[in-house]
């Protein structure tokens, strides 16, 4: 899986084709889309048109809460990969654990399946705290591959990342700039000056450095390679430590413990914040 992905959160379908294929001219191979997105047929149109051989793109969706068991998971996969119109994604996540429906671990059950019969080729969690991870683990088989998070500078997930790193998951970060609030912090801004880069290449460079996967999102293509520009420079330890001190535990999306998310609902912006919307 490369370290630097592209989402497509919140972009519009008939927009996600020409905005895919522009992520994929600057560079990007890792595509991170989701039943709950509504864009995957774009995206997959993207895949369709862009030229490059299907083994050369990592491509992830995600399982909405409302298909999560036994008997809406195999389908709800299945209408995601029609969408997408192809034959197998590299890596099928749940998307938020919801702990009060009960039905992650027999959902991660079928996701073995998945796996075992290659249409899949590597299956994860989406929002998954600790305890759902270590409840996973005494009661399935295969530790899941990743664990996509709310992760930026001011919500720094070091529980989340050390039980991560403990169990060989890959953490990869949603949000990684922290829906941009991140690149008007002054530290952040120092930082940039001083090495002669963006706010934003800050950020995601010092993501890197932690051994994060990053997904950033634009639909602007200067800011695509922009953002894909982290590789020929390094922070050394004073940016780190200065950035480290930005922790905030500030959620800018739902508590995953707390999700209550309807049928198709997902989020919507309340104060500048994503929050989650009612039953």
């Amino acid at each position: 899986m490369p370290q630097i992905g592209f989402g497509v959160f919140r972009i519009p379908d008939d927009q996600t084709e020409r905005t895919v294929l522009d992520a994929i001219e600057s560079g990007y191979r890792s595509l991170d889309t989701a039943s709950l997105y509504g864009n995957e047929k774009g995206v997959g149109r993207a895949i369709a048109a862009c030229g490059l051989p299907r083994e050369e793109l990592f491509v992830t969706t995600k399982l909405w809460n409302e298909d999560q068991g036994r008997e809406r998971t195999a389908a709800a996969f299945e209408s995601s990969l029609s969408r997408l119109g192809l034959d197998y994604v590299d890596l099928y996540l749940i998307h938020w654990p919801k702990p009060s429906r009960g039905l992650y671990v027999q959902t991660w059950q079928v996701l073995e399946e998945l796996s075992d019969a290659g249409r899949a080729r590597a299956i994860g969690v989406s929002n998954f705290q600790p305890g759902h991870l270590e409840n996973l683990a005494q009661q399935t088989r295969v530790v899941p591959a990743v664990n996509q998070v709310e992760l930026h500078p001011f919500l720094q997930q070091d529980q989340v990342r050390r039980y991560d790193d403990q169990r060989g998951i890959v953490t990869v970060a949603w949000s990684p700039l922290g829906q941009s609030t991140s690149i008007d912090d002054p530290v952040v801004g120092t930082i940039a000056r001083r090495r002669d880069r963006t706010p934003a290449q800050i950020i995601l460079r010092w993501h890197l450095q932690l051994g994060n996967v990053v997904i950033p999102k634009t639909t602007q293509p200067a800011r695509m390679r922009e953002n894909f520009q982290i590789l020929d420079f390094e922070l050394d330890d004073e940016d780190m430590a200065a950035i480290r001190g930005l922790d905030a535990g500030r959620r800018l999306g739902p508590d995953p413990d707390e999700l209550e998310t309807g049928p198709k609902q997902g989020f919507s912006s309340s104060g500048g914040r994503w929050v989650a919307t009612a039953d």
